[in-house]
């Protein structure tokens, strides 16, 4: 199972995106645990604008919450240290925003993270991330229309949830 890591990426790329979200990258040591982080190990962490990775992190879960924190409402994000909470709905939104950015980082793509994605273990009604994204998140897309975080072409408007 190779999955794709922050390591992984070109030199500055996810700080390169995910500034366009005033969102700030930081990278901890290799062994150090992770601020923010949820899961623990290696899996990316939030606290207010500032997202926290380590060479190991696999970018999908950089993206997820990265994600979490566009798509979460201003009060939230205020708030924010490591739970980035959310109901079914957003989480939904947060998974399907993920897939657009991943074909706007440089050395990544969104047939990648489908790949990832099923490796590290999301499940989906329809057994895999691509058939999810293609036949089963009609209300995920609509979620993020609806909050202005994508136009109905699914392309990014590079702002953050306001309500």
């Amino acid at each position: 199972m190779n999955i794709i890591t922050c390591h992984d990426l070109p030199v500055g790329t996810l700080e390169k995106l995910l500034s366009r979200y005033q969102l700030q990258v930081i990278t901890v040591n290799q062994n150090e645990d992770i601020p923010g982080s949820f899961w623990g190990e290696t899996e990316a962490g939030l606290i207010g604008n500032k997202l926290y990775v380590q060479p190991a992190t696999p970018v999908h879960s950089a993206l997820h919450e990265a994600c979490h924190y566009v798509c979460m409402d201003n009060a939230r994000r205020q708030q924010l240290d490591t739970d980035a909470g959310g109901d079914y709905d957003e989480e939904n939104a947060v998974c399907y925003l993920q897939l657009i950015l991943s074909d706007y980082l440089d050395g990544y793509s969104q047939q990648q993270q489908f790949t990832d994605m099923d490796n590290w273990g999301y499940t989906f009604r329809l057994g895999s991330a691509q058939r999810w994204f293609t036949e089963d998140a009609e209300d995920a897309k609509q979620w993020l229309i609806d909050q202005k975080l994508i136009n109905e072409q699914q392309i990014p408007r590079w702002q953050l949830r306001k309500n």
